[in-house]
């Protein structure tokens, strides 16, 4: 009886130990699925921040690029307007030099002549004022400068005088007409500039 006893003791530990076993193995595959789908969570979130950063990187040249051809587009448009507006300023530059000829000419009947050469120098002025206006027409204008301050930008002082009558820095001759073209200077005019500065300084030296 003892012996049955035993022998049923020993099968049920056996079945226990085989349910603890298989509870065992149960949890190990339960723990090695789980690290599994962690590793793979793992790569899939790598590859997910790698793909969000290459897209951020696309995107930022897709984003340079366009900007570029924005530009580009701005630059030709740009240089193709002024081509346009510009495109007569050789021809002008041309002309401008027979304007000055007539200029001189006609300043000639500011002196004591006769009344056929005056009469002649007023077929000169004719065609001046003809040739002012088309020269306007295409956007050229002269460059103020008398009584004003000396501009650099659109000045170049050839000679210096030292006149109380006037500012210091004012140009009191202009002794060659400047011009711009659609704003751009074209030609600087050449003056002279009232100094006074000079003056002073030599004052004070003494």
């Amino acid at each position: 009886m003892e012996k049955e006893e035993t022998i049923e003791q020993l099968e049920e530990n056996q079945e226990k130990n085989e349910k603890v076993e298989h509870k065992k193995e149960k949890k190990d595959k339960h723990k090695k699925e789980i690290d599994a789908l962690k590793k793979e969570i793992a790569e899939l979130t790598e590859q997910n921040e790698t793909l969000k950063q290459e897209k951020v990187e696309l995107l930022n040249k897709v984003q340079y690029t366009q900007a570029e051809m924005v530009n580009y587009r701005k630059r030709k448009e740009e240089e193709t307007e002024n081509r346009l507006k510009f495109a007569n300023q050789d021809l002008i530059m041309e002309i401008i030099p027979i304007l000055d000829n007539f200029e001189r000419a006609i300043k000639l009947d500011d002196n004591n002549l006769t009344d056929e050469l005056s009469k002649f120098l007023t077929g000169f002025k004719m065609m001046y004022a003809n040739l002012d206006e088309v020269l306007k027409k295409y956007g050229v204008e002269e460059i103020a400068c008398l009584g004003q301050p000396f501009n650099p930008n659109e000045m170049q002082a050839l000679m210096i005088d030292q006149d109380a009558n006037f500012q210091d820095d004012e140009v009191i001759e202009v002794l060659l007409k400047g011009y711009k073209l659609k704003s751009r200077v074209i030609r600087p005019a050449s003056v002279k500039v009232n100094k006074l500065e000079e003056n002073k300084g030599e004052d004070n030296n003494e």
